[in-house]
């Protein structure tokens, strides 16, 4: 196995767990804001205000995006699979 193979696989890695986690990441920042600033307008300063948003359309949104997310992890995974006999070689 060489060292730019494993090079390879990391980067592949790293990209396909941030294509993964970035939607997600950025609906959940996203309505933090948005509960923050509606928290600082009404003066209103309750910590667990901003979690049932959060819950319900990070959940929603990977709801909708499952099959693109697994289109993703499945065609990673297929990649590996069929890479491992030229990784043992």
């Amino acid at each position: 196995m060489s060292h730019q193979l494993v090079i390879d696989l990391t980067r592949d890695a790293i990209l396909t767990a941030l294509m993964v986690a970035a939607p997600l990441l950025l609906i959940a920042l996203g309505i933090g804001l948005l509960v923050s600033i509606i928290q600082s307008v009404t003066q209103i300063q309750e910590q667990t205000l901003s979690f049932v948003p959060k819950l319900v359309l990070v959940g929603g949104a990977f709801i909708v995006g499952m099959p693109w997310l697994l289109q993703i992890l499945i065609k990673f995974t297929t990649q590996i699979i069929r890479g491992i006999p030229a990784m043992v070689a």
